[in-house]
């Protein structure tokens, strides 16, 4: 491998910068991609009246992974922090209300992780969406192919709440 540095490093040096020359923000909801309002944000087909908030644009690329979502989503850039001084402001709170009262949303899924600071954020941020608009939260558990041995005492108290008929 060290033999090949010159061949390999070079293509990959190449690669970074024009990944570091194209990429940009969407505009819209925080995604990465090469123009101002990505793919997703730009198809036709996602608007249906669904909106996925996520922490960052890992969770929004696991939920894309999973094939399953078919509506839109809004990048956080992080969950409110009172110990980090992170405050609605310095995430995309305020651009998620905006989108909710100005594109016809009818439900906001918030995909948050089940942290303080994550749960946090999806309770400020229910209380912000006003009139009419639906707001539910990934359900929490017993992953498939868990054994609860394994699991920690959260994870077993949020399953037995979210249990249903089988």
């Amino acid at each position: 491998m060290i033999k090949k540095r010159g061949i390999l490093l070079g293509p990959l040096a190449d690669a970074m910068r024009q990944v570091a020359d194209t990429a940009r923000e969407c505009l819209n909801c925080g995604n990465i991609g090469t123009t101002d309002i990505c793919e997703i944000c730009r198809s036709e087909k996602r608007g249906n009246g669904e909106l996925c908030v996520v922490e960052d644009v890992a969770d929004l690329w696991a939920m894309e992974r999973a094939g399953v979502f078919k509506g839109r989503y809004h990048v956080l850039g992080g969950t409110l922090s009172a110990l980090d001084a992170v405050g609605p402001d310095e995430l995309r709170i305020p651009k998620l209300i905006d989108r909710v009262k100005t594109e016809e949303i009818q439900e906001v899924i918030l995909a948050l992780n089940a942290t303080v600071d994550g749960q946090t954020t999806a309770h400020y941020i229910a209380e912000q969406i006003e009139g009419g608009v639906r707001v539910t939260s990934l359900a929490q558990g017993v992953p498939i192919g868990g054994e609860l041995d394994y699991l920690d005492d959260g994870t077993i108290s949020a399953a037995l709440r979210a249990r249903k008929s089988v």
